[in-house]
């Protein structure tokens, strides 16, 4: 299958909702050939960065919107404006290409309209850009029911999420203690000549100046380095683990933070990495076998604890809630092709039932971490003030840390260019017979 077909092919099932540019791209990957993957992935991952602006200027182009039936062209139109815009490619192979994907996509019928929006947008491009001035879709690249809650949330800092979100995200590295302290392991890149910096708030991270083949960075295969983004990288600090302490892993796949737990504290007695989905849990034995670490693996529902709870109560909890990820944009383009405003609600309800579930299973005197990779209050403090409300035994703590924005529960990070991504973090405390005066 040539490239531009796969791309159309793979952009048609997500604007159908059936699956996620990491689900489906591995598959689509495997019918190209072997030199075209990257061009593949640039190609998905471009379109749907610039998703908002290309079907403005897609709107601007059509007389009419093209039948539902029809979605693989109108994915073929939005790679050719997106390779027009925003590759190296020449216009006239870009353009030529991707009007003979129609034939492989068995609609030649579709030659003439692929061939003729392109040219029409390379000879109007100026005009469509001033009828499109004031268009905030066009304008920011994101969808107006996002754009609407970041500048309701985020008055001060919205511009720069917005600039954070359709920019690329680095490439940031954990190193693990016991293989070297993080100022070795940046002198080892050094040597090799890997540019990278310490983070500002991970004690473990470096940010590599321009991304790599993580296979090639010195001491990965042995588990001395993983990649993570440094605001994943808090939450095993805000854990405050201690040897002998049986720790819980929710929602655990593909394991980061599950190997950054054993490498933070080895003294631990048992660590829980619990997911619901069985495929995503391989995920996380993978990891853990490069790390040279073990967990418990648990499939289950993290809102059902009859399903998966031994009733040995845990000394810590982490839950890494699922969430809108609109702090990981820029990582999950295709958030602005998938999410909707209906989304939040039915997310934030699943986020207090999973609270409210995991809550029985921690111990008197544990702490439960709460985190989403969103930077929606609605999924985030909210969610967190409602159970303590509801919950006479729960206690916020005040995070003593020196980074991201206080929230009435908890910390909001935002997105920030050449930075870390955006997350939220809230410490739950669980008042009972240990600790009274807590």
């Amino acid at each position: 299958m040539k490239v531009r077909t796969a791309a159309a092919k793979l952009l048609a099932d997500l604007l159908r909702q059936q699956g996620s540019l990491a689900s489906l791209l591995p598959d689509y990957q495997s019918r190209v050939p072997e030199r075209d993957a990257p061009l593949l992935q640039e190609l998905t991952y471009g379109t749907c960065r610039w998703y908002p602006r290309l079907t403005a200027y897609l709107g601007q182009l059509l007389d009419k919107p093209l039948k539902p039936k029809d979605g693989d062209v109108q994915a073929l139109l939005l790679l050719g404006l997106y390779q027009q815009l925003y590759t190296r490619i020449p216009d006239h192979a870009a353009i030529g290409a991707t009007v003979e994907s129609t034939r492989e996509l068995k609609k030649p019928w579709a030659k003439g309209l692929v061939n003729g929006v392109l040219r029409r947008f390379q000879r109007e491009r100026e005009a469509l850009d001033g009828a499109l001035a004031n268009d905030d879709r066009f304008i920011t690249a994101h969808p107006n029911w996002l754009l609407k809650r970041l500048r309701h949330h985020w008055p001060e800092q919205a511009e720069a999420v917005v600039a954070a979100d359709n920019g690329h995200p680095p490439l940031t590295l954990r190193v693990n203690p016991a293989y070297a302290a993080r100022e070795d392991y940046l002198a080892q890149l050094r040597e090799q000549d890997i540019e990278a910096s310490l983070t500002p708030f991970s004690p473990v991270g470096i940010t590599l100046q321009t991304p790599c083949q993580v296979t090639a960075l010195p001491g990965f295969e042995d588990g001395g380095v993983s990649v993570q983004d440094e605001a994943a990288q808090l939450s095993a600090e805000l854990l405050e683990l201690a040897p002998g302490q049986r720790v819980l892993d929710a929602c655990s796949a593909p394991g980061g933070k599950t190997g950054h737990i054993l490498e933070t504290e080895p003294g631990l007695a048992e660590v829980v990495a619990l997911d619901s989905d069985a495929r995503r849990l391989n995920r996380v034995q993978e990891n853990l076998d490069r790390l040279r670490k073990q967990a418990t693996l648990r499939c289950g529902d993290a809102g059902q604890p009859d399903q998966w709870w031994d009733g040995t109560a845990f000394d810590r909890i982490l839950l890494d809630a699922p969430c809108s990820a609109t702090g990981i944009i820029r990582r999950q383009p295709d958030i602005k092709v998938l999410r909707s405003a209906a989304d939040i609600d039915r997310l934030s309800a699943l986020q207090g039932r999973l609270l409210n579930a995991l809550w029985s299973t921690l111990k008197p005197g544990g702490v439960l971490v709460y985190a989403t990779c969103s930077i929606l209050p609605e999924e985030n403090t909210r969610v967190v003030e409602a159970f303590v409300q509801q919950h006479p035994d729960a206690r916020c703590d005040t995070l003593e840390v020196d980074w991201g924005l206080t929230q009435p529960c908890g910390r909001q990070l935002l997105p920030q260019d050449n930075g870390h991504d955006g997350f939220y973090y809230a410490r739950l405390r669980k008042i009972g017979e240990k600790n009274h005066s807590v």
